[in-house]
């Protein structure tokens, strides 16, 4: 059993910085593919950030490449997000879980959720 509990999130302007922390989704949590998701009310779970289980490859959605950095420490997982914009407005939720590499973008390969943060960026 895999237990999350995200915290970091809060309102920022746009261009501002956020780090998001993942209680629970560090290097000691062996074995797990980890990552964060964000969703908007009405709107599908869209994938963020990864890092798979043996540690060595990052992915990121094509929107955040460049401005959001993934990273983990042996008790947390972090998302480090610099150049805000309105658009990234949403829940945030980390998540656990064994997906295979080419679905390693896929919600439903993620066993295991936190509650999620809100993140709102906004003038």
């Amino acid at each position: 059993q895999v237990q999350l509990a995200e915290s970091g999130g809060g309102l920022v302007q746009p261009g501002g910085s956020l780090r998001l922390s993942c209680a629970g989704a560090g290097r000691s949590t062996t074995g797990y593919t980890v990552g964060w998701f964000r969703q908007v009310p009405g709107k599908e779970r869209e994938f963020v950030a990864a890092i798979r289980w043996s540690g060595s490859n990052r992915y990121y959605t094509d929107s955040v490449k460049g401005r959001f950095t993934i990273s983990q420490d042996n008790a947390n997982l972090y998302l480090q997000m610099n150049s805000l914009k309105p658009e990234d407005t949403a829940a945030y939720y980390c998540v656990a879980g064994r997906p295979i590499l080419s679905a390693i973008r896929s919600a439903d390969m993620y066993y295991y959720w936190g509650p999620g943060t809100q993140v709102t960026v906004s003038s």
